[in-house]
């Protein structure tokens, strides 16, 4: 069992809460033989737990399953930028062009939904996980930026979603960074502490009947059977929740790649620096660079700052070792720094990094084989603390067979074509890691759209 302290400052703060907890948080049993379910979920994630939450919710006689091969969280569950969000991948205009005008508004309007149902759950069984409904800003430091919030904002309007456009002061009532232009805010985002949920929802499907073995490793996902190291679960339902672990089961190696996104964080910030900051509402906060950033205001008064960049490894391995990549912590460091000089001097606490699931479409998808009784959750490519939680309630409406809304989203069903084989994943991930940082320090440099940012737009499908 990994020690879940260096995993993120959100474990940490896990930690340090229960004076009682030794190395890992307490694990359950691991899977002691061979069992029977009606519901067996790989993946003790959010996805996962979500799932066994509203299943239990649709019908409290199911038997359900979770085998977990750490511990409840230990991936990107309990490692994000924990930003609740109605962020998805592909766009509305994407979506319509696939699916028609009328699939793409009704998942927009799921995605803003699932922001308030996540809170509401999270109120409503007690778990305390800093949920702040402050909604995001999103910063303009260059000319293309402010462009591209323009565009944004605009495309916005056209599917339903709240995006106000912010001149530098509107920018300043929320939060004041250096260099900014304008931007945009929308409600549509919560601030939470990540391990907190995943932790507190995993203690809840516990209370409602629900069997998680943690420390129980799945060896082969196959029709109604889960093979793990500690046993073999039989069910009716198989369902695979595991992100950017998904290529480590057998014939999945090609299904996902596994991108790594790194965080750093402060130590708590005294008062005066708040007041010059701002972010008295918890807003996250983000700028229109194209190689992404976040950050947060914990509720402790640290800064959290997070951002993709870590190179992509060949194999679409998952291991420690990539958790940390000491150029790319400390460029987040000075990004940081950039955008808010005050803290300059500041100490650094905490840096982290973990793996998020990118399909090859670079579209999120939940599905069930009604012949095989498999189903699946995932590739959110970093947007899945809230679509977990639609991922989890289309779970619970698949099995259940509920003829609702959410059965009928145009991700439901979708399969994403498989990655290339090695080398040709790496260049191609590669090459569109680099383009956007070229992009970004062109633009930055010469106040003009870059041209490597026509080649980052094809190989994401932007």
């Amino acid at each position: 069992m990994t020690d879940v302290r260096p995993l993120s400052l959100w474990w940490d703060q896990l930690v340090e809460e229960d004076p009682t907890a030794q190395g890992p948080h307490p694990a359950r049993a691991a899977l002691d033989g061979d069992a029977q379910a009606d519901v067996v979920i790989v993946g003790a994630g959010l996805t996962g737990l979500w799932a066994a939450y509203y299943l239990l919710e649709a019908d409290p006689s199911l038997e359900v399953v979770i085998v977990e091969q750490e511990v409840a969280g230990f991936g990107a569950s309990g490692r994000n930028g924990g930003w609740c969000s109605a962020l998805f991948p592909v766009s509305a205009s994407a979506l319509a062009r696939r699916h028609g005008r009328e699939a793409a508004l009704a998942m927009r309007a799921a995605m803003r939904d699932t922001v308030v149902e996540v809170g509401g759950v999270a109120a409503a069984e007690g778990i305390d996980c800093d949920f702040a409904y402050g909604g995001t800003v999103t910063l303009a430091r260059n000319e293309p930026q402010l462009e591209r919030v323009r565009q944004e904002a605009a495309h916005a309007a056209q599917w339903g979603d709240e995006e106000h456009l912010l001149d530098p002061d509107g920018v300043r009532e929320r939060v004041r960074a250096a260099g900014v232009l304008g931007g945009t805010w929308t409600p549509d985002c919560a601030r939470v502490q990540p391990a907190r949920l995943v932790r507190g929802l995993a203690d809840v499907v516990e209370q409602r009947g629900a069997r998680l073995h943690e420390g129980t490793r799945a060896l082969r996902i196959s029709p109604r059977a889960v093979v793990t190291d500690h046993g073999t679960v039989r069910a009716r339902w198989v369902l695979r929740a595991t992100e950017a672990w998904t290529p480590e089961l057998p014939g999945d190696r090609r299904a996902i790649a596994p991108v790594y996104s790194l965080m750093v964080a402060t130590a708590p910030l005294p008062a005066q620096v708040w007041d010059e900051i701002g972010l008295a509402r918890f807003e996250t906060f983000t700028d229109a660079r194209r190689l992404i950033v976040y950050g947060q205001r914990t509720a402790d008064d640290r800064l959290a700052f997070g951002g993709r960049g870590a190179p992509y490894h060949l194999g679409s391995a998952v291991r420690p070792e990539f958790d940390r990549s000491p150029a790319v912590l400390a460029h987040l460091q000075r990004s940081l720094v950039e955008l808010f000089p005050i803290i300059d001097g500041a100490r650094f606490t905490h840096s982290w990094g973990g793996p998020l699931g990118v399909p090859r479409d670079w579209s999120p998808s939940v599905g069930l084989d009604a012949d095989t009784g498999i189903g699946w959750a995932g590739g959110y490519v970093g947007d899945g603390v809230a679509t977990s939680n639609l991922a989890g309630r289309t779970f619970a409406d698949l099995v259940t067979g509920a003829d609702s809304e959410l059965v009928r989203l145009p991700w439901v069903g979708h399969r994403s074509p498989a990655w290339e084989p090695e080398p040709l994943r790496w260049a191609g991930i590669t090459a569109g890691r680099r383009a956007a940082e070229l992009a970004d320090r062109a633009e930055q440099r010469t106040g003009r759209p870059s041209r490597a940012a026509a080649l980052l737009e094809r190989l994401t499908g932007g």
